[in-house]
């Protein structure tokens, strides 16, 4: 009666888990010949016979007879006695099977048992979590808000399977309530003891790039192709597309008509500026369109260095930056170029790094990364652009701005 009890428990977890019979099967006996070693000792000489369609389970030992007084090993051997009782014509040196009753193996050994049982299933199905999301690594995935913790976000998916969204990886202009479905990608599965851990992301580059295949019918067919994809995830973003078909306009293609087929994306994005630009193995045409909407005069390419002098007439020059250096900063990781700013026409104009007797280093430093390197860059702009393109405190702002005027005044 114990045996068919044990696997109608076991079979509330076939049922839920959905697990095939025959890895239902080597759980089982995985399970019970460890019971089996702790309670004898070894288990070489039992036979296991399990028959979960049917509901029951039959543990057979065989022993070998051997005379009265002679038994060494109880596990292994049965006195020729014993053996009569279980069938009156054994004879010494002939092999006795009987069969062991889970009430043999006593109360605790059940409970474990259960519990092992338990723990083997669960460990199967963890299992079997991480091999089905390991293989949806960089795909995009849906799954339901279930509870909004402080750094992560906890999702449920139709399975019920827990994916995390943490903070980081969060576009800063998200906002979700429970219930609510999130998209994103499947950035990372790993395994943290016998626990997958699913981490989902809506700021990797991957997600947007996905995002192109799912909604733009010429990138998933492949007629175009996507180069590179660079972002300041929720503000703005550049992707790289080239087509092998000349009948094909690819920007036009993933722009849309007035930017109908983009904009479902964009508003997936907390309505990310998406810049497409056509990809090109001309490094100075590739940087031109990077640099858009900015237009530049003329380019001069150190390729030893990975650099480029960009010369631009003074009122491009804030198109060029983009607000808070995200153009000039996307535009140079999108290219694999550093693009140093200069204005056209320009004169007596000094390179910031020559105050660096009156202006701090990492000053100087927080202006180059927004494209201000000379002194007449940072006063062409407004004190509120200036606040706005860098990280650096009005009062230090007014500061460099009186040293700057005072060099050109004199």
């Amino acid at each position: 009666m114990e045996n068919i009890a044990l696997i109608e428990s076991f079979s509330e977890f076939k049922d839920d888990k959905l697990i095939d019979r025959v890895t239902l099967m080597a759980i089982l006996e995985e399970v019970f010949r460890n019971a089996l070693k702790k309670k004898y000792g070894e288990d070489d000489n039992f036979d296991i016979i399990v028959n979960p369609d049917k509901g029951d389970l039959e543990i057979w030992r065989n022993r070998i007879v051997v005379a009265d007084g002679e038994v060494e090993d109880p596990n292994q051997e049965i006195s020729l006695s014993e053996a009569r009782k279980i069938e009156p014509d054994f004879e010494v040196g002939e092999d006795v099977s009987e069969e062991v009753k889970l009430v043999d193996l006593g109360r605790r050994a059940i409970l474990a048992l259960r519990q092992n049982l338990i723990s083997k299933i669960h460990e199967h199905d963890n299992t079997n979590i991480f091999k089905h999301f390991k293989e949806l690594e960089g795909e995009i995935y849906t799954a339901e808000v279930h509870h909004i913790r402080h750094r992560a976000i906890i999702l449920l998916d139709d399975e019920g399977n827990e994916i995390v969204l943490p903070k980081d990886r969060q576009i800063p202009s998200d906002f979700f309530r429970k219930g609510d479905n999130v998209r994103g990608i499947i950035e990372s599965v790993e395994l943290k003891g016998n626990k997958p851990t699913i981490i989902l992301s809506r700021t990797a580059p991957v997600f947007l790039e996905k995002l192109f295949e799912q909604e733009i019918p010429e990138v998933f067919d492949g007629l175009i192709t996507i180069k590179n994809v660079v972002r300041v995830p929720g503000e703005k973003a550049k992707v790289a597309v080239d087509t092998y078909d000349d009948r094909i306009d690819p920007v036009g293609a993933c722009v849309g008509m007035k930017g109908s087929r983009i904009h479902s994306i964009v508003r997936e994005l907390g309505n990310e500026n998406i810049d497409v630009i056509n990809f090109t193995a001309n490094d100075q045409l590739y940087i031109t369109r990077a640099l858009s909407p900015a237009k530049i005069t003329s380019i001069k390419i150190d390729e030893e260095n990975n650099t480029a002098e960009v010369m631009l007439k003074p009122e491009e020059v804030s198109k060029a930056i983009g607000r808070g250096g995200h153009n000039i900063r996307l535009a140079g990781q999108l290219t694999g170029f550093e693009i140093d700013v200069f204005r056209e026409g320009v004169e007596e104009d000094v390179e910031l790094k020559e105050f660096s007797d009156e202006i701090e280093d990492w000053v100087i430093e927080e202006f180059a990364r927004v494209g201000l390197d000379t002194a007449k860059s940072v006063l062409e702009q407004d004190l509120e652009d200036l606040l706005r393109l860098t990280d650096l405190e009005e009062v230090t702002i007014r500061e460099v701005v009186q040293v700057l005027r005072e060099e050109f005044e004199e």
